[in-house]
């Protein structure tokens, strides 16, 4: 016997045609948020940042492939990591199907981790993808755009992680024990190594020749481009969480 409220079907109408109207105000605020994404001051990047790809060593002007518009997702695999970050590789199993289209909307969306190029490539082919992904090892690349930290950083506590200094070293050797056994299952790693990377999602332009980053967001921040929880929350008992639940695809009945 269910422990949820249940009702007529004129009661849940009643019910969901009151929130129809939340939710369309929810997709105004949202078209309103866009705009203002799309309103902030463009900032022209003249350093150069290069980038190992499987067309050899490019620029981030060359990330672009030709088009006016391009999207990094900061997709967490550090040099130090065994494997891809399972909650990146959970939003990049959405990437592959995405890519065509935006190509033909004149954006290009790629993944820049810190890893080296080879070792991108083999966790690519055993995941199956498609997506442009290239490795951003040696450049300042994910430090300048706070999706890393140096190692003097992490030592400081420093950081910056999400428009703000984070400090995520533990504070006692008994949750040091926990986060370096919760790494070593993420990726292979203790926690100063893993949590020296961060997701995040950048957008940049490219218009007279010249580049500009336009957008940054970290954190829950990309949690609208993870297509998993957008299904979700419109599940019926929701995203009904105890902790992580998911694992990167092929490894779904080894836990």
């Amino acid at each position: 016997m269910t422990t949820h409220k249940t009702g007529t079907h004129e009661e849940w109408l009643k019910a969901r045609l009151d929130l129809l109207d939340a939710e369309k105000e929810h997709t105004r605020r949202g078209d309103e948020l866009a705009r203002r994404r799309q309103e902030l001051p463009w900032v022209r990047i003249d350093k150069e940042f290069r980038f190992e790809t499987g067309d050899g060593n490019v620029t981030l002007a060359d990330l672009f492939a030709g088009r006016s518009q391009l999207l990094v997702y900061h997709f967490m695999f550090g040099p130090g990591y065994e494997a891809g970050c399972p909650s990146c590789s959970a939003i990049a199993d959405g990437f592959s199907g995405s890519v065509v289209h935006l190509a033909n909307h004149d954006v290009t969306l790629t993944a820049v981790s810190r890893a080296p190029f080879a070792k991108i490539e083999a966790y690519r082919k055993r995941m199956g993808w498609t997506f442009p992904w290239a490795s951003s090892y040696g450049s300042d690349f994910n430090y300048d755009f706070k999706v890393a930290m140096t190692a003097e950083q992490w030592d400081s506590g420093t950081g910056e992680y999400g428009f703000r200094s984070e400090d995520l070293r533990p504070a006692t050797d008994e949750q040091k024990a926990r986060l370096d056994e919760f790494a070593a299952d993420m990726a292979g790693t203790d926690w100063a190594t893993y949590r020296q990377e961060g997701p995040g999602l950048s957008a940049f332009v490219r218009e007279d020749g010249a580049v500009y980053h336009t957008y940054s967001a970290y954190a829950r921040g990309v949690d609208g481009i993870w297509g998993m929880y957008q299904l979700l929350d419109r599940a019926s008992l929701g995203r009904n969480e105890n902790g992580i639940w998911w694992r990167r695809h092929d490894e779904y009945g080894t836990h």
